[in-house]
């Protein structure tokens, strides 16, 4: 994949207005992602360039959000991070960050004095701590149900 030369700047896209042309667009756009066909990308002048199933994922996944209503940020990342980078893009402090990395919990490398994470170790730790997230509220879902709690109600008295 060629590399810009130019400094690549973040870039926020906001959802479409409902009931406008490009949230149409958008709709249909949605509708066509049902084919198993390999994605193209057609340039203004008729060019046409197969995209990557990986590019067309992430494709697909900007345009649902855009549907739901959700803001899309797009950001460049570097593969080494710093420990401040790291901690803020899975959304924890860096203490706590550091505190995974003298455990254990993720990969990381000491050049000199300060700590660097490869983004995929990152990324690999926060899907591991989010699948053990979802099999613990499974367990207690299921266990709740066995135990008879959802029929039990709040606990709370309403007043009105």
């Amino acid at each position: 994949m060629p590399t810009a030369t130019h400094e690549q700047e973040e870039h926020t896209f906001l959802p479409p207005a409902p009931d406008t042309p490009i949230q149409r667009q958008l709709e249909q756009l949605a509708q066509s992602f049902h084919g198993r066909r390999p994605a193209r990308l057609v340039g203004s002048d008729g060019t046409a360039t197969e995209l990557p199933e990986e590019i067309y994922s992430a494709l697909r996944e900007v345009v649902t959000a855009l549907l739901e209503g959700k803001a899309i940020t797009i950001a460049p990342h570097t593969t080494m991070l710093t420990t401040q980078q790291a901690a803020d893009m899975i959304g924890i402090s860096r203490p706590t960050l550091v505190k995974l990395l003298e455990g254990g919990e993720i990969p990381f490398s000491q050049p000199g004095r300060h700590r660097r994470i490869q983004l995929a170790d990152l990324m690999g730790y926060r899907d591991r701590s989010r699948a053990v997230r979802r099999e613990a509220l499974r367990e207690l879902t299921q266990s709740a149900e066995e135990d008879g709690l959802y029929e039990a109600g709040t606990g709370f008295i309403e007043t009105r």
